[in-house]
């Protein structure tokens, strides 16, 4: 959540401003309510302003209170992100300069995790042991060895790779230039 698009609230602001409002629509007074919860008014003015966290139970207590359930609370139809720009990349470079991004900074909570790789020359990725789910992948520039089990692949620019992840597997860069690919896991577990 955000004030004007940019700021980024704090948990004890989003959770404020949440019972702020719903005390509005309520048309309680803080004293009021804090009538109703049997709390003090100074801490439901901190509580409104982010200044201080209620343990669960009194959460429970206050929403309970303005009429409305810890789920529904904390329910947020206008978070769905759905385009993620560069500024929200999570990048990390390695000890051997391989770079690799992750495209959706929240990925681990979805169910698939798209990632970027730039695998230097001569370099792999870390062996990975058998999981549930699958594992796709698109090169974009160079030429990357996928291993998989006991056999290897070559997989080129412009091919793509797919394969239950129920198997060892491990990609190697296969050419004297950097070799970019997208590769997508689900579910999450980069």
């Amino acid at each position: 959540m955000s004030i004007d698009g940019n700021e980024r609230l704090t948990i004890e602001e989003e959770i404020g401003l949440k019972i702020r409002n719903l005390r509005n629509q309520n048309g309680l007074t803080q004293e009021e309510l804090a009538d109703r919860t049997e709390l003090t008014k100074g801490f439901i003015s901190q509580l409104e302003r982010g200044l201080t966290a209620p343990s669960v139970s009194t959460l429970l207590n206050i929403v309970e209170c303005l009429g409305t359930n810890l789920s529904d609370f904390f329910h947020e139809e206008n978070d769905l992100q759905i385009v993620y720009r560069k500024d929200d990349y999570f990048e990390k470079e390695d000890e051997n300069r391989n770079m690799i991004t992750w495209l959706v900074s929240s990925a681990q909570g979805k169910s698939m995790e798209p990632i970027l790789v730039n695998l230097q020359p001569g370099q792999s990725m870390p062996v990975d042991k058998p999981h549930e789910g699958e594992e796709f992948g698109y090169v974009l520039e160079g030429k990357i060895q996928l291993c998989y089990g006991d056999k290897k692949y070559t997989v080129r620019k412009g091919d793509s790779f797919i394969y239950p992840a129920n198997a060892k597997h491990s990609i190697c860069s296969a050419c004297k230039e950097v070799a970019t690919f997208i590769w997508i896991s689900t579910p999450p577990s980069f």
